[in-house]
């Protein structure tokens, strides 16, 4: 393995900063599964909202696969400008209260996963990191109409026991973050994942809310007030164009109210036991609970579910699925 030092630079003028020793990191990569685009919102909202300084820079170039990831730049007219080259940083933000934390963020790596997390490894021991929080969001056969689910993972119970609301055992694709929290409990630091479930059906569309709770499950593992009005807001607008398309359609009403209906079936008596409980109220094994959910996410049912939203959310004499010019808006719904 090359050297992992040579991988990212510093800064200089704030790195050996006492003050930056000791504080908790999150991190939230964009390229793995993204769901409601969850982390590239939760990314956007905590650079544009907080103050940041930028204390490491990684070598993208080192990173990343551009062909198979490329950049986006701007034709103007007749000359090319904007050119936005991918980026992989690590930043101090100060939340609500003035309280400084750490941020890793931007692509996840293509290229020399080992590599790169033997770089953060670094940085966590120098920095003394206290705990690395992550996030990434997958879609799930969950109504909108319900409070958001999420599955939290790591080496920390507190922060863990009593707030998963799906705990399976399954074979799936790794991302870098998964191999980075393996290596960082390998290396006795404290971890902890938060997965968002996004309704199916919206995973491909920006979903607010499910970045909403994306932040404050952060907050949450880090000790933080994390920024949450905007997107509240957005959400809210997003949450009525939702509703305007389903009450436009009965076929799309018959599917969110069957949606209603299994999670609620499921959600037993405790407020996590939500897709837990089979219907003979044992608890299904968490081999039944993984197939099951690949199942439906590779049937038909839910093929034609998400078609059906769709359609409705496209079609033209739905109320508010035209913009202001007349043409078709962007519609939450997929």
């Amino acid at each position: 393995m090359l050297e992992p030092r040579t991988l990212f630079n510093v800064n200089a003028e704030i790195f050996d900063d006492p003050a930056l020793r000791g504080l908790p990191l999150l991190a939230s990569l964009s390229g793995f599964v993204d769901a409601g685009h969850v982390v590239s919102q939760v990314s956007e909202e905590l650079l544009e909202i907080l103050d940041s300084e930028t204390v490491a820079v990684f070598d993208a170039d080192q990173l990343i696969d551009y062909r198979n990831r490329r950049p986006r730049i701007t034709f103007a007219e007749d000359h090319l400008t904007d050119y936005q080259p991918p980026r992989l940083e690590l930043h101090r933000l100060h939340d609500g209260l003035g309280e400084p934390f750490l941020l890793l963020t931007g692509f996840e790596p293509d290229l020399q996963w080992e590599r790169f997390i033997s770089a953060v490894l670094l940085l966590v021991e120098e920095l003394e990191i206290s705990l690395l929080s992550w996030i990434h969001a997958i879609p799930m056969p969950v109504p909108h109409t319900r409070p958001i689910g999420v599955t939290v993972h790591g080496n920390r119970p507190d922060l863990i026991d009593g707030r998963n609301a799906w705990r399976p055992t399954a074979e799936l694709q790794a991302s870098v973050g998964h191999v980075l929290e393996l290596r960082l409990i390998e290396a006795g630091h404290d971890v902890v994942g938060q997965v968002v479930h996004v309704p199916h059906y919206l995973a491909e569309a920006e979903y607010p809310p499910a970045a909403v709770a994306g932040l404050e499950y952060l907050g949450a593992s880090a000790g933080l007030m994390l920024p949450t009005d905007r997107l509240r807001e957005t959400g809210r607008d997003v949450e009525r164009q939702i509703a305007r398309q389903v009450n436009g359609s009965t076929e799309v009403q018959s599917v969110v109210t069957n949606l209603e209906r299994k999670y609620d079936e499921h959600a037993g008596s405790t407020e996590r036991r939500s897709l837990l409980v089979k219907e003979n109220s044992e608890l299904a094994s968490a081999e039944e609970l993984g197939a099951a959910v690949e199942a439906y996410l590779a049937s038909p049912r839910a093929e034609e579910e998400s078609t059906l939203l769709w359609d409705a959310a496209n079609e033209p004499d739905v109320p508010g699925a035209t913009d202001d010019d007349g043409g078709a808006e962007d519609s939450p719904v997929r």
